[in-house]
């Protein structure tokens, strides 16, 4: 983006796709009832669909009570930024033809900790924002009208 752009330009579907398949780490959001949790995660973009691992505890409680999540991953530079937004349904791998296939992928725990559950999320819904990280515009130079 150059400075006659606006700084703020949604991606196509294909755009986040691309800056998903370059990052290892996001977070999922779920929710149960009134209470939401977010949790850092690495994870793999397996077609077009979201992988990690995780062992039990109230993240794998939580979307198996309630599979709807959030999924969120950024980056940014000195002069650009941007965020990618995946909502979707999750579900753990349960067939030995998942799981294989699961434990073909470059997914590794980054912590020394067992993590026997594959969670898939399955988009409904991608969005994403890259940003031009401009100077701020004068806030009391003469408006344009």
């Amino acid at each position: 983006m150059d400075q006659t752009q606006d700084p703020v330009a949604a991606l196509s579907d294909e755009e986040c796709w691309e800056r998903l398949t370059r990052q290892e780490l996001g977070r999922i959001v779920t929710r149960v009832d009134a209470v939401m949790d977010i949790f850092p995660v690495n994870f793999v973009v397996d077609g077009h669909a979201i992988l990690f691992r995780t062992a039990p505890g109230s993240k794998l409680f939580e979307l198996t009570v309630n599979d709807e999540v959030l999924f969120q991953v950024d980056d940014h530079t000195d002069t650009d930024a941007w965020s990618v937004v995946v909502r979707g349904r999750a579900h753990v791998l349960d067939t030995s033809d998942e799981v294989r296939a699961a434990d073909a992928l470059p997914l590794r725990p980054w912590v020394p900790t067992l993590k026997y559950h594959y969670v898939r999320i399955e988009p409904t819904v991608l969005s994403g924002r890259a940003f031009a990280r401009l100077p701020e515009p004068d806030r009391y130079g003469i408006a344009d009208y």
